[in-house]
């Protein structure tokens, strides 16, 4: 049908011109998540029985039959009905004829709202997605996107900060919105009585270390951003972490991504999410990092890894701490590169 900007969807829907189809596409989840609701919203205003006009439906675990069946209901006491349906990925071709049948003839009263990480455009039912939906796009941010909208949600919680704080809050935090989200919060409810963010409040509840559990360090070398990865490692380092546990977390990293990416390849997104311990912001990032990153690079970082192991280990047998370190550099700039 159409690709939209977000600002033309978002003025499309704020005038009242709600499609049919909606393709929400990108690892951006928490702005792509918030625009499927804006839709529900549009679609759904002044419905008193929203609960039975509203259907979600994940083609993981439900079939492409159940959200076609829903999709093709007539909506109660009420204008429309919407039907969210999300993981096609791996549909069987069976399914996805369903789906592509429903696409070339939808119901004029039900809103079908697809999202999705990723598209593979080999595939016949992306072709039809692509040819018959409203298309918004939501890629990942960049550094003065999220600032800016860190920008915003601060304003929504009434609380300020400077330029040179939001800089260090997205340099440290990273661009993905949901996790951003979450340290903005954190970062507000400390700030209660002044209402404004300093850099030492920053410094003191954003842990420096947080790579260590929250994959940063392995989302930088795998979408290749060389510089801030070295500016990662060398904020650890100074903070005293072992080069050697540097090593185990960029190892840990790149195994768990090896695995998840070959379980998704199945079709396994189950499977994926229990290889992630830690609440939804941190499965965000891991599935953010892994929908970029690319099979061939991830084994090839694997036997990079390998030998930086036994270099590092060599270097500190010797008492070379300073040899280790530049070990672990070498090792970033390869993988980054």
């Amino acid at each position: 049908m159409s690709t939209l900007t977000r600002a033309d969807f978002e003025r499309s829907l704020a005038a009242g011109r709600i499609q049919p189809l909606y393709l929400l596409v990108g690892c951006e989840g928490y702005l792509r998540d918030a625009a499927a609701r804006t839709v529900s919203d549009a679609a759904l205003s002044g419905t008193l029985l929203r609960e039975f006009n509203e259907s979600s439906f994940s083609l993981l675990t439900d079939s492409a039959m159940a959200a076609v069946a829903a999709a093709e209901q007539l909506p109660m006491m009420s204008e429309r009905r919407v039907v969210r349906i999300k993981d096609f990925a791996k549909l069987r071709e069976a399914d996805e004829e369903i789906l592509i049948r429903y696409l070339q003839r939808p119901v004029d009263s039900t809103v079908v709202i697809f999202v999705a990480d990723d598209l593979d455009k080999r595939k016949k039912l992306t072709k039809a997605l692509l040819l018959n939906c409203a298309v918004v796009d939501f890629p990942a941010c960049k550094d003065a996107e999220a600032k800016a909208w860190a920008r915003k949600r601060l304003q929504e919680l009434k609380t300020a900060a400077d330029e040179r704080v939001l800089t260090e809050i997205v340099r440290l935090v990273g661009t993905n919105l949901q996790t951003l989200s979450s340290e903005l919060e954190k970062l507000a409810s400390a700030a209660i009585e002044t209402k404004r963010i300093t850099i030492e409040l920053v410094e003191e509840l954003i842990d420096r270390s947080r790579e260590l559990s929250n994959f940063d360090l392995g989302d930088q070398l795998v979408a290749g951003d060389r510089r801030r990865a070295l500016e990662t490692l060398h904020r650890l380092l100074a903070d005293d972490v072992p080069p050697v546990m540097l090593l185990g977390l960029i190892a840990g990293n790149y195994h768990r991504l090896a695995l998840a990416k070959e379980l998704l390849k199945r079709g396994k997104r189950d499977e994926v999410y229990r290889l992630i311990y830690g609440p939804p912001a941190k499965r965000d990032a891991f599935m953010n990092t892994l929908q970029r990153s690319d099979a061939t690079k991830i084994a090839r970082g694997i036997q990079l890894i390998a030998a930086a192991d036994l270099a590092i280990k060599s270097s500190l047998g010797g008492g070379g701490a300073k040899g280790a370190n530049l070990q672990l550099e070498l090792l970033v700039c390869e993988l980054a590169g």
